[in-house]
């Protein structure tokens, strides 16, 4: 369950960060998620910690996402996520539109756009959960954003970032995790060519 070294593991977490965790997987024991000798593993691998990339693995197939870890000192949403759902229709979120700190985008084999670039984004982090069947998802972000999409999983479909992972202060980081089946995944900036903007 460890982490290579020398890949990027984001930053480092605290010791609130690992408790938050621990939590998580005490909950799934009472739940009848996991079992006694599971907790057991998972929490050595919680305990000794020290990047968030670390924390993926153990909750990887728990409920709830990734863990909540404060990224460069940004500030977590915590609020309920909007859930955008869509079956085999195209769903599009475009120009002026209100973005909320955490989304949960469904879709069995529709497609999906969420575009940022021309709306306010007046949140630190936005976390973004997929829960793709055959359906892709495009998402766009400003071009200063940052965005880091190491959080899906993805069984026979592809995920593509081509945007800086790092958070950076003064900038809305995008956090991207969840699962996709057969869809593909694509977060990047707007393309430009001959003045035009996709």
């Amino acid at each position: 369950m460890s982490v290579p070294d020398g890949t990027n593991r984001g930053i480092r977490i605290s010791d609130a960060d690992r408790q938050r965790a621990a939590e998580r997987l005490h909950n799934a024991l009472a739940e009848g998620r996991i079992t006694l000798t599971e907790l057991e593993e998972r929490l050595g691998v919680v305990y000794s910690a020290r990047y968030e990339a670390d924390l993926l693995p153990p909750l990887a197939d728990l409920p709830g996402g990734p863990p909540a870890v404060a990224a460069g000192g940004l500030t977590v949403p915590a609020e309920k996520p909007l859930v955008l759902r869509t079956g085999m229709g195209p769903l599009r979120r475009a120009g002026s539109w209100v973005v909320p700190s955490r989304l949960r985008l469904q879709s069995a084999m529709g497609s999906a756009v969420l575009d940022f670039c021309d709306t306010a984004v007046p949140h630190a982090v936005v976390e973004i959960e997929l829960d793709l069947g055959a359906g892709s998802a495009r998402i766009l972000v400003p071009d200063d954003a940052t965005a880091d999409a190491d959080g899906v999983v993805a069984a026979m479909g592809r995920v593509r970032c081509s945007v800086p992972s790092s958070p950076r202060h003064g900038v809305p980081h995008f956090r991207v995790f969840g699962r996709t089946g057969m869809g593909s995944v694509t977060v990047r900036r707007r393309y430009r060519f001959a003045g035009y903007r996709f």
